[in-house]
């Protein structure tokens, strides 16, 4: 592995932050969701006011927000943002992680010692591939790793160490941010965006080394809610009305061989049945709609109306109400107007010896929701890989290029200022 151009303690700092669990859940009514957020929030705050940084913040909501002050005597450079969340996955648990080295990989399976079972294996990974010689962290093979999204906070705050350990590295203002609840579509909830006060942000949340993610699929949420009518078993016959069988007709009317996530990649969108909580007196089915394409989105609720209604006539007495909610927005419709957003990004990674990978995200980001908030924010590798699983992994080596990218990128703005 060749020696960082910036010596940094991303990976010292990725370790730390990785033993904190902050498993996200949608089941709560809080901001944030679950305490231990709040616990590695606290630890980012104290760490930032350590550093010397003067105006850290952690607000009610848990968001910590700071800045690396300008070195630079330009006045006219425009302050910029760097973001991470600080939670985990709700699909697996993150707690008592325990992170383990494979120095020097040479190309074979990784087994995780905890469960023999569990293997990272090199065919079914081929970006390990590019990482021969390299260090690769994986957890244990019992919990998630975490690297989604703590190892864009260790780069961050990584780079901020660095910055201000080198003064002589011209730069504008710099704004920090860390905050709750991405994994589970709720981290730009309570957002300030005026109040971060950046002109725009850069989310280190991206997998491969060199990707750079400027368009996101456009998301909806559809609720099928289908009524029938409930009566003692015994005594049903030419009155009962089954919800859930209702529901089930309506979910195998949905297109077999194409608008599923099953069948569909690149470009393509998809409608996909996630959750359903099932009585024979109600039933509810929700469903993702996503595309590139936003206006794509109404053909496919249409569609999904269209059959709900088919399932409802095939059942008399059955009924059916369908509910709507904007989930986010392609980040693309916004990018688009600030071409100097992902030009210097583009220019940071050449710097760093990288050739920038623009790649669509068959999901979204925290940037999704900010562009449109009048936050422009694309999305930077931070080299997660199998991120929600215990398959987890993540090479060092890509952890310092993406600090170097951080440093690279606040030179750029204030070069080109």
């Amino acid at each position: 592995m060749n020696a960082p151009k910036y010596a940094t303690g991303c990976v010292e700092k990725f370790l730390e932050y990785v033993k904190f669990d902050t498993q996200s859940t949608e089941d709560s009514d809080t901001f944030p969701s679950t305490p231990g957020q709040h616990v590695l929030l606290q630890h980012l705050h104290d760490e930032l006011k350590a550093l010397g940084l003067e105006d850290v913040t952690k607000d009610e909501y848990g968001y910590v927000f700071a800045t690396v002050p300008a070195t630079s005597s330009k006045q006219n450079t425009p302050v910029i943002g760097f973001l991470a969340h600080v939670d985990t996955s709700p699909e697996m648990s993150g707690k008592g992680v325990k992170a383990i080295f494979h120095r020097d990989y040479d190309g074979r399976d990784i087994v995780l010692p905890d469960d023999p079972s569990a293997v990272i294996t090199f065919n079914d990974n081929p970006h390990l591939a590019n990482q021969i010689g390299n260090d690769i962290i994986t957890a244990s093979g019992t919990t998630l790793l975490g690297a989604d999204n703590k190892a864009g906070v260790a780069e961050i705050m990584a780079a901020v160490e660095y910055l201000l350990a080198h003064p002589e590295i011209p730069h504008g203002p710099v704004r920090i941010g860390f905050t709750p609840d991405e994994e589970v579509g709720r981290g730009t909830q309570y957002f300030d965006v005026e109040r971060f006060g950046a002109a725009c942000a850069y989310t280190m949340d991206g997998e491969t080394l060199a990707e750079l993610q400027v368009e996101t699929f456009s998301a909806d949420s559809i609720t099928a809610r289908f009524t029938g009518f409930n009566t003692h078993p015994g005594f049903a016959k030419g009155k009962m009305v089954n919800a859930i069988k209702v529901a089930a007709d309506f979910i195998a009317r949905l297109p077999q061989d194409s608008l599923s996530p099953e069948t569909t990649e690149a470009y393509e969108g998809f409608v996909h049945p996630y959750m359903m909580d099932a009585s024979v007196d109600s039933t509810s089915v929700k469903l993702l709609v996503r595309d590139f394409a936003t206006p794509k989105l109404q053909e496919m609720e249409q569609l999904v109306e269209k059959i709900a209604l088919e399932a409802v006539a095939a059942h008399p007495g059955s009924s059916v109400e369908i509910t709507v909610e904007e989930s986010y927005r392609n980040m693309k419709e916004v990018l688009d107007h600030h071409p100097d957003v992902v030009e210097n990004a583009c220019e940071a990674f050449r710097r760093a010896g990288l050739k920038p990978a623009i790649e669509p995200i068959r999901g979204g980001t925290d940037g999704s929701r900010l562009s449109f908030m009048g936050l422009p924010t694309p999305n930077i590798f931070a080299g997660e890989h199998n991120f929600h699983s215990r398959y987890e992994w993540i090479s060092t080596s890509d952890m310092h290029k993406a600090v170097e990218v951080i440093i690279e990128l606040c030179q750029v703005w204030e070069e080109r200022a």
